[in-house]
């Protein structure tokens, strides 16, 4: 059997256009492995979650009888710690949860900041 002798380049030619075409796709093109999709995609939930919830936890400020008492000690304590003496308050425990949430707590904390700056 006689091979034609554009069979070589042509082989080539399909190798490298596959090695180009996966590196635009996978660089610029927006292409993910299925692990990196789940991983994106997790980050994406937890993002949605925190931003439904904060309203929560600043409502929960508002509606707090202590609350310019509990700004005060906020405000008083170390940007450090702020995120763990807004949990121990309880803004950023949720209803029906006993555990407060972390992401919440700082999320809660940047909108609130606001109120130090004035």
């Amino acid at each position: 059997m006689k091979v034609p002798e554009w069979t070589k380049p042509a082989i080539w030619g399909a190798v490298a256009g596959a090695v180009a075409l996966s590196i635009i796709g996978f660089g610029w093109g927006g292409w993910m492995l299925a692990g990196t999709a789940e991983k994106v995609a997790k980050e994406q939930s937890q993002a949605a979650v925190v931003a439904a919830l904060t309203p929560i936890c600043i409502k929960q400020s508002e509606e707090d009888p202590q609350r310019n008492v509990q700004l005060a000690a906020l405000e008083a304590e170390s940007n450090w710690q702020r995120r763990d003496k807004l949990m121990d308050i309880g803004w950023a425990t949720m209803p029906g949860s006993d555990q407060p949430n972390r992401a919440v707590a700082a999320a809660c904390l940047e909108q609130l900041a606001e109120l130090f700056n004035k």
